[in-house]
């Protein structure tokens, strides 16, 4: 699941996808050859990281270049851990409210992260009717509904199972993208990794058991969720190519939107909580600042930096994380088919993952406007959370 760093406003070239990032927000990423968007100069020294060939020892670069490679690899390390809790965090919230006000206030939380580092950037929130017309369809999708549906999931089921079910959402991705995207024609490759990651989904469940030991509708519900981000992904990429905003800009008005469907929607539901129990806050807070609002700005970090294609694989380790968290911090339950049919949803995602290289443009292009639309991993291989044509993120 991951976004960019840099600066907030550098935009990727035409054809360079959006992706959807395990946040359910919207970032540039870098084209299919997993070239990393335009940035800052690289500092001295480098050149070579930059090249594809070592910093040498003698050269008064190499410490630098260490450094920063030791930067972005305890960002990434940071950013999976987030997004590995973030189930437990949903477990934890659902204990001492109902699960409209968990999603709520992670929403509320994460807008509040966003539309401060907005206003520090000096930066300012589309100005098009469209524009904000198209955001608020797409906030419903990759924000509202995946979060509410996952957040009444966790009432019935773990949240190690919600955490590999939301491993699935590239699987749905690219069955999706194959009937609404017209240039996504499927492989050997990515429909074999179609079929082995469903099995991993039967795996996990115990298919042949007859899914004994999980509850249908709150894995119904989880998968929904895995579901909704791709459908949210085809849209922004169908009707937000291009606008002229930067993705910080598109994210925090996505977010704002989303917050807006649930404080209308949470009162026809649910009534207002009666008491504020400290861990249950704690955990909305965490899951909205820094799951949702500051996961953000290390993944769109992340991209800037290293390319999508390196920073893509923290989507990965979330399954891995929130099934050690929820079995270590809340006496989850763990069978072998579950860690085991992790393993092999992941392995199936990972194949159907795009790997055709375009020819790399030059990175000395003048600024250049959005391009095309988020990529429906990122909670999955996120993009979670990608660098494909249709692929997007993990993630959550």
């Amino acid at each position: 699941m991951s976004t960019a760093s840099g600066t907030a406003g550098t935009a990727t070239s035409p054809s360079a996808p959006l992706e959807r990032t395990a946040t359910g927000t919207i970032a540039d990423t870098a084209d299919t050859a997993g070239n990393t968007l335009p940035g800052p100069a690289a500092p001295a020294g480098a050149a070579a990281r930059t090249t594809g060939g070592p910093a040498s020892a003698d050269d008064p670069g190499a410490a630098p270049a260490r450094r920063l490679a030791f930067g972005w690899r305890f960002r990434f390390a940071v950013l999976a851990l987030i997004w590995g809790f973030s189930f437990l965090f949903i477990k934890v919230g659902t204990q001492g409210f109902a699960p409209f006000h968990v999603t709520l206030g992670r929403l509320g939380f994460g807008t509040v992260v966003l539309l401060a580092v907005l206003v520090i950037k000096r930066q300012r929130l589309p100005r098009s009717a469209r524009t904000w017309a198209h955001l608020a369809v797409a906030a419903f999708f990759l924000n509202a509904l995946p979060f509410s549906l996952f957040a009444y999931a966790e009432l019935t089921i773990p949240s190690t199972l919600a955490g590999i079910c939301n491993a699935t959402s590239p699987l749905w991705g690219m069955a999706l993208s194959v009937v609404a995207l017209s240039e996504d024609r499927p492989t050997r490759r990515r429909v074999a990794g179609l079929g082995i990651g469903f099995l991993g989904v039967l795996t996990v469940l115990g298919a042949w058991q007859g899914f004994t030991g999980t509850d249908p509708a709150g894995t119904a519900m989880a998968l929904g969720a895995s579901l909704s981000y791709p459908v949210g992904w085809i849209y922004v990429r169908r009707t937000l190519g291009s606008t002229g905003d930067s993705h910080l800009s598109m994210s925090s008005t996505q977010l704002l939107l989303a917050t807006l469907q649930l404080a209308v929607v949470t009162p026809l539901f649910t009534s207002a909580p009666t008491s504020y129990p400290l861990w249950p806050v704690l955990a909305v807070f965490a899951l909205g600042a820094l799951g949702t609002g500051l996961a953000f700005l290390l993944q769109y970090g992340l991209v800037a930096e290293i390319g999508p294609t390196t920073a893509q694989m923290v989507t990965y380790f979330i399954p891995v994380i929130a099934t050690a968290a929820g079995v270590a911090l809340l006496d989850e339950q763990l069978s072998w088919n579950t860690p085991v049919g992790a393993v092999i949803v992941l392995a199936g995602a990972a194949l159907t993952q795009n790997r055709t290289r375009r020819p790399a443009r030059s990175r000395t292009a003048g600024p250049q406007r959005t391009g095309p639309a988020p990529d429906p991993d990122g909670s999955g291989p996120r993009t979670t959370d990608g660098d494909h044509a249709v692929r997007r993120p993990a993630a959550r």
